[in-house]
């Protein structure tokens, strides 16, 4: 019964020690995180809005519970006293591979200028493609308020061409996009940009 007591106490003081040093830890690397997350998520606003010199924080909306994507952040970017639109972040829980965080820039007449991946774990040449900027381009310069991931070619407005072999991460890219630009079209234009239907492929 001794050794038991004993025992049980040795293993709850290495578990104190191991929590408080994870807790340590912690606080250590909390502050370094968030600004590399952050420095990352400047880095993507600028390649959405590359002559905008400030991006001012706005409020953003609050989470649904089980929604598929989430904003994150958003932001106005500003050329001086010009308005160039808002820049998101918006992160989907529908990856192949877990969480895609992105970026995305909206223009005052709804267009999506562009969108850039901060963050994946999608599969490597598959997935994980969504983060190349020829996968991105294909979304810049959209207009009616919506994306809509296909497997061919393009044929109207919305359509955007699927990475091969990986529509599940394609679909989350456009969710996340479709997230952003519904909350921007609500919020700031009026719900003015005409919505188009969204099909699955």
């Amino acid at each position: 019964m001794k050794k038991i007591m004993q025992g049980t106490l040795v293993l709850c003081i290495i578990t104190l020690i191991a929590g408080l040093c994870l807790a340590v830890v912690y606080e250590v690397t909390k502050d370094p995180i968030a600004a590399a997350e952050e420095k990352a998520a400047m880095a993507a606003y600028e390649s959405v809005f590359p002559t905008a010199d400030a991006f001012e924080a706005q409020d953003v909306p609050p989470i649904a519970p089980g929604a598929s994507s989430v904003i994150e952040k958003v932001a106005v970017a500003k050329e001086g006293s010009n308005t160039l639109g808002w820049a998101l972040t918006v992160t989907s829980h529908e990856g192949y591979g877990g969480d895609i965080t992105l970026a995305m820039g909206v223009s005052p007449d709804g267009t999506l200028v562009g969108i850039s991946v901060i963050a994946q774990g999608e599969t490597a040449g598959l997935g994980a493609k969504c983060k190349d900027q020829a996968f991105a381009d294909r979304f810049a310069g959209i207009t009616g308020g919506s994306v809509n991931i296909v497997k061919t070619e393009p044929q109207k407005t919305g359509d955007v061409q699927a990475i091969s072999g990986a529509t599940v991460t394609s679909n989350a890219v456009a969710g996340a996009v479709n997230t952003g630009l519904s909350y921007i079209n609500t919020t700031y234009l009026g719900g003015t940009v005409q919505q188009e239907e969204v099909t699955e492929p």
